[in-house]
């Protein structure tokens, strides 16, 4: 029989093993429980702050709020860009109980397109239900009427106000104030790269062209916030604070708004510019291109009919004509008898005899004056007063092209004037550097003598014109061009203004002041004497004016064609320029007109009659009494003036150019 044995538990042994245990275990809690409040205490002290704010930016939103964009006047306080409020639609999606049905009832009552419909449906996909969504852009004010009497049938959608830009003048002031329009892709880049992205946070427009975009840092303002609290899912429950934005500063112009109707009627279906300025400050008081365009139509979306209408415009709205550049014909013909004077190459009293054309030595072309059978002898005044090519082109012969590209150079022909837009042109002052740059050719004399008379490659902006003729009036003080007067606070007093001041540039100086003098006598005259270029544009007129006429060649024509605008293509027709300044002895406005194939005469018949609206505007019913006395009052001798050379007999041989 097996012997069974029996093993004894030794519960004092297993009663330690126990203990061991549950210290060790207890050990283990302890320090898990120390970690655990030494991370309590590091969240709850040490880090306090940190997540305290963001536990704050889960809970606290700021809504950036757009500031109002400042206001633009004329010089006599008329409003030339305001803010308009526009109403739109806007639906608050989880606060209306059959979305689909009251959304088709709303567009039966306001006629709203299905496109529209279509659009707000893919935004309610995309967006929250609590939040706003655009309906309909642009409610009529018939359309808002008609809703406000039915909105109680509608909970959840709402009319929206906001402010837009508006032109109370559209197409008079588009070229001079550009446009606001929408932000897009290449505006946003450009504003994340100059920093200024936060300052468009809640701003959806931006100016695109002129005063607009050139001032916009002005305009525009400081952006506000809206502090906010959200829930978990990002609704707002409650505004905590409020920080206003700063408006954009209000803007005055220089331009006089009765001026510029004044250029667009003279300019009434025509295509050309008209640039008046106050010659003692640069202040620019008309500046209009026609045809123009109605920037309103950009500040909400232009449609792309409207826009295929005006960029396929054969007339071509888009180009602002008065900073592109012209060839100057004749109006340049004071600038080059003054350079002649400053080199001495010529004297009041140093005549030519025209006989009707000019031949250069050796070569058999004949360069024809725009009177056929000549001026017979002919000085300095005359010159002038009768616009006689032939003196010119003798003129520009013993100047030579790098004397006169130097002193055209200094009244700002080639260059930009510093006018407070970007679109300006710097047009073209040609010379032998610039030929070689431009072509890798050689300068001929032909185009010498067609530079003499305002052609060739030379072509100047109507601004451009008008600051060298500022310049000549100031006897050599040089303007800067200028749009802006001054600048106020909308929240200060509406009388206080901040004036812009503008320096002067470097002023032209000659070797004898008494030149200045010698030309624009020859201007005055070119004015009041009967049979004189520009005499009977300014008949009557109850001011003391002086001015110069010109008519440009487009199209090149051979030696043995004649010009005739009436075969003529359209846009080969000659164009009308015409400069002119008043009163001669104290000017106080000086204007240029340019006008574009012009269908017969030249600059005095077409351009002329333009200036003379502009300055009859300017200085209403003041009578300045005239030098000339008698002489203003025209004779029956003076219907059949003279006007600016012919365009058929001004034209020159295509091989001349040689």
């Amino acid at each position: 029989m097996a012997k069974r044995r029996i093993t004894m538990r030794n519960h004092s042994a297993e009663a330690n093993l126990f203990a061991r245990r549950t210290f060790i275990i207890f050990i283990g809690v302890l320090v898990l429980i120390l970690v655990l409040f030494n991370n309590i205490y590091s969240l709850q002290v040490n880090s306090f702050e940190k997540y305290q704010t963001r536990s704050n930016s889960n809970r606290i939103k700021l809504l950036p709020v757009a500031p109002n964009r400042g206001l633009i006047y004329d010089r006599n306080g008329v409003i030339l860009a305001d803010n308009k409020p526009v109403y739109s639609l806007a639906v608050i999606p989880e606060q209306t109980d059959n979305l689909q049905e009251n959304i088709d009832e709303i567009s039966a009552l306001l006629n709203i397109s299905d496109d529209r419909k279509k659009s707000f449906f893919k935004s309610v996909k995309r967006k929250r239900r609590f939040k706003q969504i655009e309906l309909h852009p642009r409610l009529s004010e018939q359309q808002v009427a008609l809703f406000s009497v039915n909105q109680h049938k509608f909970p959840g959608v709402f009319v929206d106000a906001r402010l837009k830009r508006y032109y109370p003048f559209g197409k008079l002031t588009t070229h001079n104030l550009g446009y606001v329009a929408r932000i897009n892709r290449k505006d946003a880049n450009q504003l994340e790269i100059d920093g200024k992205s936060e300052n468009y946070a809640a701003t959806h427009g931006i100016g695109k062209l002129g005063i607009e975009k050139y001032y916009e840092d002005i305009l525009h303002g400081t952006i506000g916030h809206q502090e906010v609290e959200v829930n978990s899912r990002g609704r707002v429950i409650r505004t905590l604070d409020y920080k206003p934005p700063t408006p954009g500063k209000d803007l005055t112009l220089t331009l006089d708004i009765e001026l510029q109707m004044i250029a667009k009627r003279a300019l009434a279906g025509k295509r050309g510019a008209v640039v008046a300025m106050d010659p003692r400050t640069g202040g620019i008081l008309a500046m209009y291109s026609n045809p123009s365009y109605d920037g309103n139509l950009f500040v909400h979306g232009i449609s792309t009919k409207n826009w295929n209408k005006i960029r396929n415009s054969k007339d071509l709205p888009l180009i602002n004509r008065s900073v592109q550049g012209y060839p100057p014909a004749s109006t340049v013909k004071p600038f080059l008898a003054l350079t002649g004077l400053e080199e001495g190459v010529i004297t009041p009293e140093t005549r030519v005899w025209d006989p009707g054309w000019y031949q250069l030595k050796g070569l058999p072309n004949k360069y024809r004056d725009w009177k056929k059978w000549g001026h017979g002898w002919v000085d300095l005044n005359k010159a002038i007063e009768q616009s006689c090519n032939t003196y010119f082109f003798d003129l520009a012969f013993k100047l030579g092209i790098t004397k006169i590209s130097t002193m055209m150079e200094r009244f700002g022909f080639g260059d930009y004037t510093g006018i407070d837009i970007h679109e300006e042109s710097s047009a073209i002052m040609p010379s032998v550097a610039w030929k070689r740059a431009r072509y890798n050719k050689s300068w001929y004399t032909g185009e010498t003598l067609s530079v003499g008379i305002g052609q060739s490659y030379w072509t100047v902006t109507p601004l451009q014109l008008t600051q060298a003729l500022t310049t000549l009036v100031n006897h050599g003080k040089r303007k800067v061009p200028h749009l802006l007067k001054s600048t106020k606070e909308p929240s200060r007093d509406p009388n206080v203004e901040e004036e812009v001041i503008y320096e002067e540039q470097a002023p032209l100086v000659l070797k004898n002041d008494e030149h200045w003098d010698l030309v624009l006598n020859a201007m005055h005259r070119t004015v009041q004497e009967i049979g004189a270029t520009a005499h009977a544009p300014f008949k009557g007129a109850k001011y003391d004016a002086s001015g110069k006429t010109g008519s440009a060649q487009v199209a090149r024509i051979k030696q043995d064609e004649k010009y005739d605008a009436k075969t003529t293509k359209e846009n080969q027709r000659d164009n009308a320029m015409f400069i002119a300044f008043a009163p001669y002895n104290a000017p106080e406005i000086v204007v240029s007109v340019a006008i574009e194939n012009v269908a017969k005469g030249g600059g005095g018949t077409n351009a002329g009659p333009v200036a003379r609206q502009i300055m009859d505007q300017y200085f209403g019913n003041r009578e300045i009494t005239s030098s000339y006395g008698s002489s203003t009052t025209d004779s029956d001798s003076i219907a059949n003036h003279q006007h600016d050379h012919s365009p058929q007999q001004q034209k020159l041989s295509s091989d001349n150019a040689e």
